[in-house]
């Protein structure tokens, strides 16, 4: 095909813009690509901190489970571009991956870099134009769109612009949630932000703010209205974080808000039974400390024997049947979540409702939205980057669709 003559813009280095300019490339346009960063894909990056995780291997129909109240309306964007897609994705640009036993897929060498670098070296090389440091303030009175560079004042006119703003968490990163008046001026509703997949406050004691800030509580069962996971997370100086209770934040969170604080209920022994405790607790304690006792008979020490006295009554422990109990059901209060800019991701953004089903403002024809500037959120596991891409894909294909109509 050859090179059409419209003028895009795409807004925003991250992976939901850079899958937009891969599909508008593919369709023939020649797009240009501005970034407010003196790099693009800084967030993405930083994921590959982590090991980069992709997308993740489950069941479609489990898969499309995993965003919340928005997954009916991400379906079909998930459908078009699937993780099987991703994966197919990843070996053109020369990445293999493998998929680990808790069915995430990763690249082979665990890394964003070498991935990103083959992408950007491809696109440009296919056509695209890349503006750096050109951070986006709105439009003229014109319908140009607006930036701030390190020359100046600076505008671009385009036929079709696709947004990929990104949300507020991580600003350090260049996203920072700065663009909503401007959204909003031009018809978009936009939900409030909240941190998700995000750490919450503990109003600690002293004693384990400063003994234990960092020690890691590893194969416990975090449990919240119903829902259950084996996991790990880290005792901060402020609350908790991590992997184990980032899958709970968003129930967390809303019941927070709801409520003024949240109960999380810890499992420290999973593989014993209560029963079990009871039995191992009721053997004679001799002259051992009460310490070496509980490390003896039930395998509890350190930051779990800290969180046993830090959560439970005094009486608890001149009680050893209520003591089982509080090993396998421990309530942990948490206060509030951890500010928005800490937290890996963020719900609210642009609502589905001020998109048509090509990802394009209602109320703004030719400018279109994805990634996490949307209005959607979903726990950690590849599942954040399956969503980017896949909303780039859509609003990268409803931008040569409408552009192609006009």
């Amino acid at each position: 095909m050859g090179t059409l003559s419209k003028e895009i813009a795409i807004i925003g280095g991250g992976p939901a813009g850079l899958m937009a300019a891969e599909v508008l490339i593919a369709r023939g346009y020649r797009p240009h690509l501005f970034d407010a960063m003196p790099s693009l894909g800084r967030k993405f990056l930083m994921a590959g901190k982590s090991g980069l995780n992709l997308t993740h291997s489950e069941p479609f129909t489990d898969f499309a489970t995993r965003f919340g109240a928005a997954g009916e309306v991400l379906r079909p964007a998930l459908e078009a571009f699937t993780p099987d897609d991703i994966v197919a994705f990843a070996k053109g640009l020369g990445v293999d991956t493998f998929t680990g036993s808790s069915g995430r897929i990763f690249p082979t060498d665990f890394k964003a870099a070498p991935l990103l670098r083959a992408w950007l070296k491809r696109l440009r090389e296919n056509g695209l134009t890349i503006h750096v440091r050109h951070r986006w303030t709105g439009w003229d009175e014109n319908g140009a769109l607006m930036f701030e560079t390190r020359e100046g004042a600076a505008t671009f006119k385009a036929d079709a612009t696709v947004l990929a703003l990104g949300g507020p968490s991580w600003p350090q990163l260049g996203s920072d949630g700065a663009w909503v008046n401007a959204l909003e001026k031009r018809g978009a509703t936009v939900a409030p932000f909240r941190p998700a997949n995000c750490g919450f406050d503990v109003n600690w004691t002293p004693f384990v703010r400063e003994r234990f800030q960092g020690a890691p509580v590893k194969s416990v069962v975090l449990s919240f209205e119903g829902e259950s996971h084996r996991g790990e997370f880290v005792v901060s100086a402020d609350g908790v974080e991590g992997s184990g209770i980032y899958a709970l934040s968003a129930a967390l969170r809303d019941a927070i808000e709801r409520d003024g604080s949240a109960t999380l209920m810890l499992d420290l022994a999973p593989d014993r039974s209560v029963e079990r405790l009871q039995g191992n607790l009721s053997r004679p304690r001799d002259k051992s400390s009460f310490a070496n006792y509980l490390r003896k008979v039930t395998g509890l020490d350190g930051v779990k024997a800290a969180l046993l006295h830090e959560c439970l009554p005094k009486e608890s422990f001149d009680d050893m049947n209520a003591l089982a109990a509080g090993i396998k059901a421990l309530p942990l209060r948490l206060e509030r979540p951890r500010p928005i800019d800490e937290a890996i991701s963020a719900a609210g953004g642009v609502e589905f409702a001020a998109l048509d089903e090509n990802y394009m403002l209602r109320e703004a024809a030719g400018i279109f939205c994805a990634g996490e500037m949307l209005d959607w959120e979903a726990p950690t596991g590849g599942y954040l980057l399956s969503a980017c891409f896949a909303s780039g894909h859509a609003a990268g294909k409803g931008a040569a669709e409408f552009l192609g109509a006009i």
